[in-house]
């Protein structure tokens, strides 16, 4: 995906949160920390330019959340989670930019509930690539890119990369 296609992609997601719920009231957005949380970003302005509403838009770092904590990272670097509102009865749309296992996604939800009780929660990604471990499925994606297991997803964002694209990359040592 190209910059263009990001862009559409992220486009048409809003829209069809924006139809799916009716509007966008009782809309809170929640991106997963380090892709997740720009696009979260870009989702909530685009829905605002249509709707005219402000969208409370949050952060969330899932390190600790993680089922792999012990067996993956030594020394866990821990960013801030940043949720300054209350979830408690909001449709929260948590975003993502690539499904893959469903593990961060288990995290965030996990995560999440710890900030309230929220009246549902729905998934928004960029980019869905199969390889579920966990019965999860997102409700928006922006593109399904198939991959085989010795292939990585790398999304890139202008906001830390300089551009935005979406990139499928052989990884050096396969799982």
């Amino acid at each position: 995906m190209d910059a263009k296609d990001v862009q559409r992609a992220v486009a048409r997601i809003a829209h069809e949160i924006i139809e799916r719920n009716k509007g966008a009231k009782d809309l809170v957005i929640v991106g997963i920390r380090a892709r997740g949380d720009y696009l979260a970003a870009r989702v909530a302005e685009v829905i605002e330019g249509i709707e005219g509403l402000t969208i409370p838009v949050g952060i969330i770092d899932i390190t600790l959340y993680r089922d792999d904590l012990q067996v993956v990272l030594e020394q866990p670097v821990v960013h801030k989670t940043d949720i300054p509102f209350d979830i408690t009865g909001q449709v929260v749309i948590l975003v993502d930019d690539v499904l893959n296992t469903g593990r961060t996604i288990r995290a965030a939800i996990d995560q999440l509930i710890d900030f309230g009780r929220p009246k549902s929660i729905q998934l928004a990604v960029l980019v869905d690539r199969g390889h579920r471990e966990l019965p999860i499925r997102a409700d928006y994606v922006g593109k399904n890119v198939p991959t085989s297991q010795g292939q990585q997803v790398e999304v890139r964002v202008r906001e830390v990369d300089g551009s935005d694209e979406v990139v499928v990359v052989e990884e050096p040592f396969p799982r």
